[in-house]
């Protein structure tokens, strides 16, 4: 892997899972030789409680924002704004809390923090108001057509595009991008969606609403399996899901390196789970999954 790109991972929980974080950087940090050397942490990316610009999934961090731009800032990671609410109004740009983050997150030390949005209302208001962040398209866009992907790509606004999962593995057009539109692909690893789904943008629209504090019905999930609840295991399997060999055989090599880990909705288990998977050598997974266990001020489930 030394002539190889490195895999740069997108992790969830900023604000959801700030206490895990505090435990895993530090080893991440002092014992490096526990973890692949052909990856590494590009951002963590959330959205607090009550956030009326929040989508994709209802948040639900308790942290303090501070407390959360401090730590990344301090171990050189990029924060990311999970504003991805695609049902904004223009009377909902004013909301006092989202931009409080904005002013803290733009201007947070070295490293340049970034906004993920689905809302082109949102897009505009941020370049003029808030012109340090970058900027991803959300997966919740659901751009299940290939040429909606390239489309978006092609868009100079945007830093890094998220594919819907169902594109992953559309190898030959995929390798077929030319190299400045492969640099900016970000895929969606471990979704546990069902692959078949009908009606995905309209669970990302209902959690929308919901963040607005609107009435609407309860979105019904249509999924087979979906009074399983998310399981990695299930994950697996999905026709969508990039696991580490994938990684290493077919994206990496092809001009690919930025994979985002999905999770800000589970338990900080789960989340461990994934850092030990995609980040953590086998030898040292029990290892490191011990030393968080320990962690007395954690609580995992």
């Amino acid at each position: 892997m030394s002539n190889q790109r490195k895999a740069i991972y997108h992790l969830p929980g900023l604000f959801e899972f700030l206490t895990l974080y505090r435990a895993f950087l530090p080893l991440y940090r002092e014992h490096r030789e526990y973890f692949y050397d052909w990856c590494e942490i590009g951002s963590i990316y959330g959205a607090p409680a009550d956030c009326l610009w929040g989508g994709g999934r209802a948040g639900f961090g308790e942290d303090r924002p501070e407390e959360a731009a401090a730590l990344l800032r301090e171990y050189g990671i990029s924060a990311r704004l999970t504003f991805s609410n695609s049902l904004l109004r223009p009377e909902h740009l004013a909301d006092r809390k989202c931009n409080r983050l904005c002013t803290l997150f733009e201007q947070s030390g070295t490293v340049r923090n970034g906004v993920i949005l689905a809302s082109e209302r949102l897009l505009d208001y941020l370049k003029e108001n808030y012109p340090g962040f970058y900027f991803v398209s959300s997966t919740t866009k659901v751009l299940r057509e290939f040429s909606q992907l390239e489309a978006e790509l092609r868009r100079k606004e945007f830093q890094y595009v998220v594919p819907d999962f169902r594109l992953n593995k559309e190898y030959k057009k995929l390798f077929a991008l030319p190299d400045e539109l492969k640099r900016k692909v970000e895929f969606l690893c471990n979704e546990c969606c069902w692959f078949d789904c009908p009606d995905r943008k309209a669970c990302y629209e209902a959690v929308s609403r919901k963040n607005l504090g609107e009435s609407c019905a309860e979105h019904l999930c249509v999924s087979p399996t979906a009074d399983r609840g998310y399981r990695f295991s299930d994950a697996m399997r999905n026709p969508g899901f990039i696991g580490i060999e994938d990684i290493q055989k077919n994206y990496l090599p092809n001009g690919f390196s930025q994979f985002k880990i999905e999770g800000r909705s589970l338990g900080s288990a789960l989340v461990l789970e994934f850092l030990l998977y995609y980040l953590t050598k086998p030898e040292y997974q029990l290892k490191v999954r011990e030393e968080i266990y320990l962690d007395s001020t954690l609580d995992l489930f």
